[in-house]
């Protein structure tokens, strides 16, 4: 139960977005949701850290991913101490307890979890070797599924093994990519001073757009599909709303939603499906 507390805890530090619709789910779909959460956050926050330079970034990533392919009830108390050796007072507290989030879903799913994380970590190693360069849309596609995609057909998974919900992977991975492009356009700035460019050669942020909106309208037809009362239903609407209105926002030259923009975006959300139930 701690550990569950915790979990929700470290979600309300690192994530706005996502930690509304993950404090709602049911019980034993919220710790699976938490865990995939936590541990791609882990990885997530090597991948972007400001002091660590690519080929360490690389080395911790496979580390990790190692550890978590290794799994097979659980994870020993030091099982990722080695990987972190001479790194534990640069590197988050998310990124430190991943053994924990780890475990924090229940057994019939969780190797589910590592073997996603683990995959993710190869390919941030991958992109943070290349420097993360994007030179064509193929480029973007592969890492926007790399980071994000692959999420999407994680979550229907976990919708399938919570109550058989079924949906359909293409609309899935489009729901990844659109979140992920829309955070793209609006860290694009603070990239680019860390020598970081995502957007394709000759792509403008209108370009980016095009391409996130395109993504989104895939998001829309996945979500429309979900059961109506369904969790599946309730966690996916929110970050969707959250990032069609920052492309808005952007649209219209702010760098991003307030937080009473996020949260009177939530309360109209939740005030149509009150008035739809």
């Amino acid at each position: 139960m701690n550990l569950r507390r915790d979990a929700l805890q470290i979600l309300k530090e690192t994530s706005r977005t996502f930690y509304i619709p993950i404090s709602l789910l049911p019980p034993g779909l919220q710790e699976a949701v938490a865990s995939a959460y936590l541990c791609m956050r882990a990885i997530d926050e090597i991948e972007d850290h400001p002091e660590l330079d690519n080929a360490t970034k690389a080395k911790l990533l496979r580390t990790i991913s190692l550890t978590l392919q290794a799994g097979v009830d659980g994870f020993a108390v030091d099982a990722f101490f080695a990987g972190f050796s001479g790194y534990e007072n640069s590197l988050e507290e998310v990124t430190l307890r991943i053994r924990e989030w780890s475990l924090l879903a229940p057994d019939t799913i969780a190797p589910r979890i590592w073997d996603a994380t683990a995959a993710m970590a190869d390919r941030m190693a991958y992109w943070a070797e290349k420097n993360w360069k994007i030179y064509t849309e193929s480029d973007l596609d592969r890492y926007t599924f790399g980071v994000a995609g692959a999420v999407g057909l994680l979550l229907s998974d976990l919708w399938t093994w919570y109550d058989g919900t079924q949906t359909n992977r293409t609309q899935a991975i489009g729901f990844g990519r659109g979140l992920q492009a829309v955070n793209i356009l609006r860290n694009h700035t603070e990239d680019l001073g860390r020598g970081v460019e995502f957007f394709p050669e000759g792509w403008s942020a209108e370009n980016m757009q095009e391409y996130a909106r395109r993504n989104l309208a895939l998001a829309e037809a996945y979500i429309k599909d979900l059961p109506t009362g369904g969790p599946a239903l309730d966690f996916c609407q929110i970050p969707f709303t959250l990032a069609n209105g920052t492309l808005d926002a952007l649209a219209n030259g702010k760098e991003k939603l307030s937080r009473s923009d996020v949260f009177a975006l939530i309360e109209q959300l939740i005030s149509v499906n009150m008035k739809a139930s």
